[in-house]
């Protein structure tokens, strides 16, 4: 059996690894490529192997650097399954349209405003591309094993990181190896969901490093931001929150929501302006079971928090100049119903822009969070006057030192370990870490690196 590196080396995003033997191609992971411009584009080069001499995809969970490219997967020629958890197909149906319709979107306004280099920009798919994506899905429950392709059994155990989020286990039967995908791993004390179960077994284990290089801030999440908020509502301020859809999203209106019950901050009106993140709450409070608030506490977020579903009400909530609350994707600036408000609202030094979560080099919200002065943004520089904040706190991955804790916790003894999914520096240090505390023979792979299983 042998695995090659497809993506997710080198950066963050788009993650991609194929499986194969004599017979059969399994690749785990499909996503596109976010962050600085060279990254994007390699969304638009062809992909590394045919898409039709794929037999199947399995998914770790639904974000877009783990599920993007699906839509352009399919629209390129794979006709095969694609397999992930319950919440990871429900999710999937709400982030692979939104995908396409922003992508469609972003092509009308570039050719509107004349700033693409592209005389004619196209899509990379569209809403169609995605719904047809979505007909080859197939869901499964945490640890039920089934068999993608014959000799391939795999079985998912949870991650910790979002709803449906999974660790892929797959088993060769006639070699007799194991190979386990860490996907993104989530915290060991998360205030929503609980934490990834640990691996039991595993010949070789591909892990994520996203923070490989870093421990979170040991600052409470609740006072951090009560303090933003109350300081930005004193000076007759809006506190934005870019968000994620999924996960960020539903963890930060929770918060919200009960500082402000408790009287941390004062009573304001709280705005989710995401329709891909409304629908991911309402998502949330389907699968309870899986996370550790209650149907109740789920009822209480969505009862006080104004939804804004339409084009003409986001229009009309981008007018708003007195003290509130909007939680918008995308988490990090790249795109999106946000970026309106962000010309809004970040030349008014009253205003706070919060970040939550990791800011990708080369997008947004990286360069907001480093100081810059001004940020481009549908191809004007708008000046940045507001107060930003990054709260690290609130990241749905493991730091390095989580990241080793879960490791510790199962029975692992791997003789293999690549190290993906984190910026070079970041993937280097967590192959020196986990080398360093277990004596597991570790190393970061090159893109496109094949290795034998």
């Amino acid at each position: 059996m042998k695995l090659r590196f497809l993506g997710g080396t080198g950066t963050v995003t788009g993650s991609r690894y194929l499986l194969s033997d004599d017979k059969h191609r399994v690749l785990v992971d499909c996503g596109m490529y976010q962050g600085v411009k060279t990254l994007r584009r390699r969304n638009w080069a062809k992909f590394p192997v045919d898409p039709s001499t794929i037999d199947a995809v399995v998914l770790t969970h639904a974000h877009i650097d783990h599920s993007g490219y699906l839509p352009a997967l399919v629209k390129h020629g794979f006709k095969g399954k694609v397999y992930c958890t319950q919440g990871t197909h429900d999710l999937c149906k709400v982030l692979l349209p939104d995908a396409g319709y922003l992508q469609e979107e972003d092509a009308k306004y570039a050719f509107r405003k004349k700033f693409s280099r592209h005389e004619n920009p196209e899509p990379l798919f569209t809403v169609k591309d995605a719904w047809e994506a979505l007909k080859h899905f197939e869901p499964f429950h945490y640890h039920e094993t089934f068999e993608p392709v014959k000799g391939f059994e795999v079985t998912f155990t949870p991650a910790g990181h979002i709803l449906g989020s999974a660790c892929a286990h797959v088993h060769h039967k006639a070699h007799g190896r194991s190979v386990v995908f860490s996907g993104d791993v989530g915290r060991q004390n998360d205030p929503i969901m609980r934490p990834p179960e640990p691996i039991k077994k595993a010949d070789v284990l591909v892990c994520e490093s996203t923070y490989g290089d870093r421990l979170h801030e040991e600052t409470d999440p609740e006072t951090e931001l009560a303090e933003i908020i109350t300081r930005t509502v004193s000076r007759g301020g809006i506190v934005l929150i870019p968000s994620f859809a999924v996960g960020r999203a539903q963890l930060l209106l929770y918060l919200i929501h009960k500082i402000m019950r408790e009287g941390r901050i004062p009573k304001l009106p709280v705005f989710l302006n995401s329709p891909m993140a409304i629908k991911a709450t309402e998502i949330f409070s389907k699968h309870h079971k899986e996370h550790k608030l209650s149907a109740s506490q789920c009822e209480v977020i969505d009862s006080h928090t104004e939804f804004v579903r339409t084009v003409d009400e986001s229009i009309k909530l981008d007018s708003v100049r007195y003290p509130c609350i909007i939680v918008s994707a995308s988490g990090m600036a790249s795109g999106g119903r946000v970026l309106h408000h962000l010309k809004t609202l970040l030349p008014n030094y009253r205003n706070s822009v919060v970040f939550a979560g990791f800011q990708a080099p080369g997008t947004r919200g990286d360069r907001l969070v480093a100081g810059v002065e001004s940020v481009k943004i549908h191809g004007e520089y708008w000046p940045v006057k507001a107060e930003i904040h990054n709260m690290g706190s609130l990241s749905a991955h493991g730091d390095y030192n989580e990241l080793l804790q879960w490791l510790e916790q199962g029975a692992l003894e791997p003789e293999k370990v690549y190290v993906t999914h984190g910026e070079m520096l970041a993937s280097d240090i967590m192959r020196k870490r986990i080398s360093e505390k277990f004596g597991w023979d570790t190393e970061v792979p090159d893109l496109f690196e094949e290795v034998e299983i």
